[in-house]
This record gives structure tokens, C-alpha cells and sequence, in this order.
């Protein structure tokens, strides 16, 4: 039977999760603009740990820069506190800044070579010291790996873990997948809901809403995005997913963006709703929207498109 997902009307909060900086007056204020502005009702509370390179097999997990288990646990409970349901998403990154969808080693150990096999026992070290968090905080969600696209395919060492983050966890279990790679994971029956990035460009999305509505099908689960967005930059909506992207800031291709890709969603029942990127736990002021080119839309065009969106969806979940 697939698990029973209301609407998700979420916001990622808190990336990358820089220690020291999610405690305190200031990140508060953060998460409760975020919840007043957008009418969320859901948030990814978002974090990364390091591993030196994209052939290291240790993921630095307790070590400083990313957030201490103090600050996860404290920006769990002010979301709950706030009503918001709460999907835990700790990511890796490579300190290098090799992008983590290149981690990637040998098909087959060998011998004095970094290994798969280590490095997914560091990785599920990593995953499980947070499914205990997640159970312990009673977060609804555990995201277990994001956009790690040559890991995708060891399917084995993935539903070895899967099944040992259900000993650990007893919530509801999905994995972010990258955007084009929604048809290639082969492992979606084990887990509870299907999630993807959905970094589309503005006149693509029906088309990959076509691809990706044959994977729901055909595994019968759950789906939404765990993550979407454009930055507010003059050509970002045409390449959503490239954050470096040459341009003047411009509110107008932000909210462009938003518009037509709620308008393609909007006639698919089956996305069950988004964790929209992002929300920093450190906000610019206001004064400042106007000249910040990045995807946070705090004091934007796209804040109100966003929060008319999920206010409409949330109102249509409660009528039902």
C-alpha cells in the first residue's frame, strides 16, 4: 500500500548548515519569517558534512563546519513549535567543491583503492547517527541522500541501508534524487516516497512531468520535489540549477519561473507539493531583495507567488 502524503508546502531551510549559525535570535527570526511569509506547513531542515574530495571514503560528519547535533535538534523543535512538519536532509558535500553527484569509485574494489565499500560504511555511519535524531525529535520525513547520481546505480549497498534506517527510524523514508534521473534510480519500491530536484527549465516542464509521471506509475508512491527553485537572475529561468549563472538580478525571472511551473504541476494530482531552495538561516534585510540574485525570494515578486500557491493548495487539502 504507498504511504498517504498530504500536500507539501515546504520550504528547505537552514543550507548548508554552518556551524554557529543556526542558534540564536537571528536564525529564529529566520525560520518564523519563513513560516509567516510563505504559509508553509512543512520544512527540509538542511544540512551538509564534508568529505575531503569526490574518492575520499570518510564523510567528517561531527567536525566543524557543519552544524552541531545541538543546533539540528534546537531548528527541529522551533519548527515544530512553529507547526511545521519537519523533513531531516543531511547532505555531503566535498570540501574540494567537486559537486557530490561525482562521488564515485571503482565498479569493483581493488586492492589500495578507495572503495565503495568504505565509503558506504562511513556514509551509512552518517545517515543513521541521523535517523536517530530524526526519531528521537519526532520529525515526520528523513530524506537519506541527495542528488548523489553515480552512487544511484549501487543499488544493493542502497537497500542494505534503506533497510538498516528502518530499525533506526520508524517515519516516513525518501531519497532526492537529481533532476533527469527520476527514471534511472532502480531502487524506488523500497522506499516510502519518490522525491527528485526539480530544476527544470521554464519551457520544459511538461515534458519532464511527462517522463517522470511513468516512474510514479509504475512504482505506485508518493511524489514530490524535494527540491525547486530558480534564482532571482536575469536567463535563471531557462537554467534553474546553474547558481553561478551570469546575469543581472531580476525578480521578474524568479517569479516567472514559480508561475509557470506551479501552472504545469497544478494539472498533475500526483505532485504531491515541493520543499521549494531555499531559505538561509541567515537572512538578508529586506532593503536588499531588490539587489540579492540568489534563490531565497524573502521580500521578492516570487515570495507572493509562492505564498499564494501554498495557501490555495493547503485550502484545497482542507475542503477535501
Amino acid at each position: 500500500m504507498a504511504t498517504e502524503l498530504n500536500y507539501i508546502a515546504g520550504m528547505t531551510w537552514g543550507w548548508t548548515g554552518v556551524r554557529g549559525t543556526w542558534t540564536g535570535a537571528e536564525a529564529e527570526r529566520s525560520m518564523r519569517l519563513m513560516a509567516e511569509r510563505l504559509e508553509v506547513n512543512w520544512t527540509a531542515i538542511t544540512f551538509a558534512a564534508l568529505q575531503d574530495h569526490p574518492q575520499a571514503t570518510e564523510i567528517k560528519f561531527r567536525e566543524a563546519p557543519t552544524v552541531s547535533d545541538e543546533e539540528v535538534i534546537a531548528a527541529i523543535r522551533h519548527a515544530k513549535q512553529l507547526g511545521l512538519s519537519v523533513c531531516l536532509k543531511p547532505v555531503v558535500n566535498c570540501a574540494n567543491g567537486t559537486w557530490r553527484a561525482h562521488i564515485h569509485f571503482f565498479d569493483h574494489d581493488v586492492p589500495c583503492e578507495p572503495k565503495w565499500s568504505d565509503w558506504f560504511a562511513s556514509y551509512s555511519e552518517f545517515i543513521l547517527h541521523y535517523a536517530a535524531i530524526a526519531q528521537q525529535t519526532g520529525c515526520e520525513m528523513l530524506c537519506i541522500g541527495c542528488e548523489m547520481v553515480q552512487t544511484d546505480r549501487r543499488e544493493r549497498e542502497w537497500r542494505e541501508l534503506i533497510a538498516k534506517v528502518r530499525q533506526a527510524y520508524s517515519g516516513t523514508i525518501t531519497y532526492n534524487c537529481d533532476k533527469y534521473q527520476e527514471d534511472r534510480v532502480s531502487w524506488w519500491d523500497a522506499l516510502d516516497v519518490i522525491s527528485s530536484s526539480g530544476y527544470y527549465p521554464i519551457a520544459d516542464w511538461e515534458a519532464q512531468l511527462d517522463r517522470i509521471e511513468q516512474v510514479v506509475h509504475e512504482y505506485g508512491k508518493p511524489f514530490f520535489f524535494m527540491e525547486a527553485g530558480c534564482p532571482s537572475r536575469e536567463g535563471s529561468q531557462h537554467l534553474p540549477n546553474d547558481w553561478g549563472l551570469a546575469g543581472a538580478p531580476s525578480e521578474e525571472a524568479q517569479r516567472a519561473f514559480y508561475e509557470t511551473m506551479f501552472a504545469a504541476t497544478d494539472k498533475r494530482a500526483w505532485v504531491r507539493g515541493f520543499m521549494l531552495w531555499d531559505w538561509p538561516a541567515r537572512l538578508y534585510e529586506l532593503d536588499q531583495a531588490a539587489a540579492n540574485d540568489d534563490y531565497c525570494m524573502y521580500g521578492k515578486q516570487a515570495e507572493s507567488t509562492v505564498r499564494n500557491h501554498f495557501t490555495t493548495k493547503r485550502r484545497e487539502e482542507v475542503q477535501v
